[in-house]
């Protein structure tokens, strides 16, 4: 089966600045690096505005890796102003609700992707979350915690919620994401 996008239909994004929040310079960062969030799930229309920001800041982006369950089209190679970035995918090693950037340096960073239907209330606060230095979650963990879904352990704390908005109910779908963000958690590296 074969998905296209047809660019008459597919929204432009209407600004063309990155929804990006990093960890501070210098400071060691937790699993994530930061977090974005896109407009769309067009990697086309969304990832240019993502490598201008980190070209300033971090060095030219010359690859990504994503999980296509949060991406029904993966280009092989994306223009971005003055180059292409290649782009390639993983399903089972790479967390659905990531994306890791790599850059000539060689560096790495693996940024949070809020869902762009995300309201403008909780991607704040997921991406202050994401970028906060101390934060042991994954990705597929943050965003559990915040529909609702996965209240159980470390993994999946709460605490960064005000208490109107602390989860309630479970959602099947996010506790399923939840077990398996915190069964990967067991195995991935914790920096020291």
């Amino acid at each position: 089966m074969t998905t296209m996008l047809d660019r008459a239909t597919t929204p432009a994004a209407p600004d063309s600045t990155a929804r990006l929040s990093l960890t501070p310079s210098g400071v060691r960062p937790g699993r994530l690096d930061g977090s974005w969030w896109p407009r769309s799930r067009d990697l086309l229309l969304e990832l240019p505005a993502l490598a201008a920001a980190l070209d300033e800041r971090w060095g030219r982006v010359t690859r990504i890796t994503v999980n296509p369950a949060q991406w029904p089209v993966i280009p092989r190679r994306i223009p971005v102003t003055g180059h292409t970035v290649h782009a390639g995918w993983f399903t089972t090693e790479q967390d659905e609700h990531t994306i890791a950037v790599f850059s000539y340096a060689p560096r790495r960073l693996n940024l949070l992707v809020v869902p762009p239907e995300t309201d403008a209330v909780d991607a704040a606060r997921l991406m202050a979350e994401a970028a906060r230095p101390a934060n042991t979650m994954a990705a597929s963990g943050l965003l559990a915690v915040e529909t609702g879904g996965g209240t159980q352990g470390p993994e999946s704390r709460s605490d960064f919620l005000p208490s109107a908005v602390a989860p309630s109910g479970g959602a099947g779908e996010a506790l399923r994401r939840a077990d398996v963000a915190r069964s990967r958690a067991t195995s991935w590296p914790v920096p020291a």
